[in-house]
């Protein structure tokens, strides 16, 4: 049910989304005014959270029932959903968010940022660095309504707010006003604990941390596309903050190598946290830009005659497997709504995406495997970059892909139907387009694969 405004954006922004999702191909196959219909259910669905809290499980650690089990004692003292087992997935739990909720806003109002109020769509308390705005004399134990700026108008310190705002649910107050704007900066910790949320999703903060991690579902089927084998050599291009790395890892049963780049030193510190919390020693993080990742050093010598360099740069056909999931610009997350990046920045990712991709396919050994992906719906950073890789690099198939939960690729790149076939790209949009309110738990598990993030994945082999 579409209960937000659909997803804000620059007028260019949206003209170019809408002709990728009106492109000429397109609209061959489903006729114009089902185009328009499906773009306009993307811009309502992006501003919504999806219908499941995706969790994955510790599996290299102990079985999937355990630790299903242990959350649902957890659970049961917060009085919380169910807990079902991903029927295709053997490392995933899934946790059905409840909403819209009848809940009526008060008097006494909290502003939050953007990305605070999207954390509390997904079951988050509010933290005290979100907070933008309160009433003059607010209390701890004070019931508020907690409002998310989607402009990012909103001064913080204010006392009111009168721009656009969205209402997100109530809570109650955990301190007072002069503690979260206080001369020091504000706090860390929960300023605001969430009592009745629109959307309804278990909080997940310090719970079962060696045992779940929250991941979306697409980014948890990367994970099992790219197939890591104990005792490889991997790759993951762009790390942080390390929830692909860890399942690589985890797949691999901490047997093997794991290397993680990324270049931002705080974000590759948050990749060897996870590591060190999910018990996995396998994985080797270093900041690392990985576009510089390949040697260009011609005495070095091929990766199959010398013993494996720990740090970059490596020698070419260094790994088995490489999981390049791409700097992009984000137009699949979900709940977004307000998308501020210009034009320009929408379209600024691609050539670096291309440059990262042949730094993947140097370092790639015969016979490797490839697996690109992206968080994004466009077919710059998806489609095209497929056609393109193809005709750059000969040495590169299409592979299938197992599991296959989402659809197949969007037609407007130049691909085959073959080729279109062997992508995976999830598309909440369809399932908001025909949309009924499930009601049964096996109905609702039926949309747990198509009410997602918007997501792309392709793999290749090289030969």
């Amino acid at each position: 049910m579409s209960v937000f405004p659909q997803l804000s954006m620059s007028p260019e922004v949206r003209e170019h989304l809408r002709n990728v999702y009106t492109n000429n191909e397109l609209v061959c196959e489903s006729g114009a005014d089902e185009a328009d219909l499906v773009f306009e259910a993307l811009r309502s669905c992006l501003s919504h959270p999806p219908l499941f809290t995706c969790l994955r499980a510790s599996t290299h650690l102990h079985s999937l029932q355990d630790i299903q089990h242990r959350l649902e004692q957890h659970l049961a003292q917060e009085r919380s959903p169910s807990v079902y087992t991903h029927p295709q997935l053997p490392d995933v739990l899934l946790l059905p968010v409840h909403g819209p909720r009848p809940v009526d806003p008060l008097a006494s109002e909290v502003v939050v940022g953007a990305q605070c109020g999207n954390a509390v769509l997904r079951g988050a308390h509010v933290f005290t660095p979100g907070i933008l705005s309160t009433p003059k004399y607010m209390k701890v134990g004070e019931v508020v309504s907690v409002f998310s700026d989607v402009e990012g108008k909103c001064t913080r310190g204010a006392k009111e707010f009168k721009g656009e705002k969205v209402f997100l649910g109530n809570g109650i107050s955990e301190v007072d006003r002069s503690e979260i704007f206080s001369s020091d900066g504000p706090g860390k910790g929960v300023a605001i604990r969430m009592t009745e949320p629109l959307y309804q999703s278990p909080s997940f903060d310090g719970v079962l941390t060696d045992q779940l991690f929250l991941q979306n579902l697409p980014s948890v089927v990367v994970g099992h596309v790219l197939g890591p084998r104990p005792g490889e050599r991997i790759l993951d291009m762009c790390a942080a903050p390390g929830g692909k790395t860890t399942h690589i890892a985890s797949l691999m049963e901490n047997q093997g190598t794991v290397v993680a780049l990324e270049k931002i030193r705080s974000k590759m510190e948050k990749i060897i946290q996870n590591a060190k919390m999910l018990k996995l020693d396998c994985i080797k993080a270093y900041c690392c830009n990985s576009v510089r990742a390949v040697s260009s050093d011609p005495a070095q010598c091929s990766a199959d005659l010398c013993v494996f360099v720990d740090g970059p740069p490596y020698a070419e056909e260094s790994f088995d497997r490489i999981l390049l999931d791409a700097p992009c610009s984000g137009l699949g997350q979900r709940p977004n709504m307000s998308y501020s990046w210009s034009l320009k920045e929408v379209c600024s990712y691609q050539p670096l995406q291309r440059k990262l991709f042949t730094t993947a396919v140097r370092l790639l050994k015969r016979g490797g495997v490839l697996v690109y992906s992206t968080c994004t719906v466009t077919l710059a950073e998806n489609e095209e970059q497929v056609a393109w890789a193809l005709k750059t690099f000969p040495c590169l198939t299409l592979e299938p892909q197992v599991p296959v939960l989402g659809s197949e690729g969007m037609p407007g790149a130049g691909l085959s139907c073959d080729q279109r076939r062997l992508l995976q790209r999830f598309r909440p949009e369809l399932a908001w387009r025909g949309a009924g309110v499930p009601h049964s738990p096996e109905s609702l598990l039926q949309n747990a694969n198509t009410d997602t993030i918007g997501f792309f994945i392709s793999k290749f082999i090289k030969r």
